[in-house]
């Protein structure tokens, strides 16, 4: 009883893949419908049975194309920014919470309101860390609503 796939090889039950000693063969004949990756099996040299198999090599097959580790290994990652609240003495406690929640995405009430008494009470509070292009538009946001605000490198990170 023979074994057939269509574009595979035709084995039947009792053959023995059998290559000669150091040949590299692919497994599948033919063109290989999995473009990413490439196997391979290799053999030992000549003793009982049809030889050892070896862990599987695997090639490379899309040229130019990294790994996702790779990548993150070398992108760049732009220093964290902090936004900073000052306290003025001009805009009402309330005032500066609701334009905390309209400026900042996620801001909840809570936070805002303990934000706001931060920077009441010690003049100044962290609004936000993040990513230097977002601090710079949140503070522009921030100051065009009347708040006085500035940003600043977070050194030591989040």
């Amino acid at each position: 009883m023979e074994t057939a796939i269509p574009g595979r090889l035709t084995l039947s039950p009792n053959t023995v893949f059998n290559p000669k000693p150091g040949e590299k063969q692919a497994l599948c004949k033919g063109p290989c419908t999995n473009r990413g990756i490439l196997m391979a099996i290799s053999t030992t040299g000549p003793g009982k049975g049809a030889g050892v198999l070896e862990k599987p090599v695997i090639e490379r097959t899309t040229p130019g194309r990294e790994s996702e580790f790779d990548l993150r290994k070398s992108r760049k990652i732009a220093p964290p920014y902090r936004v900073i609240l000052h306290n003025d003495n001009f805009n009402k406690r309330e005032y500066v919470v609701q334009v905390l929640m309209k400026v900042i995405p996620g801001m909840t009430l809570d936070n805002a309101v303990n934000i706001m008494q931060e920077a009441h009470y010690n003049g100044l509070a962290v609004v936000i860390i993040c990513a230097q292009a977002d601090a710079e538009e949140h503070c522009m946001q921030l100051r065009g609503n009347g708040l006085l605000s500035s940003i600043e490198p977070a050194s030591g990170g989040c």
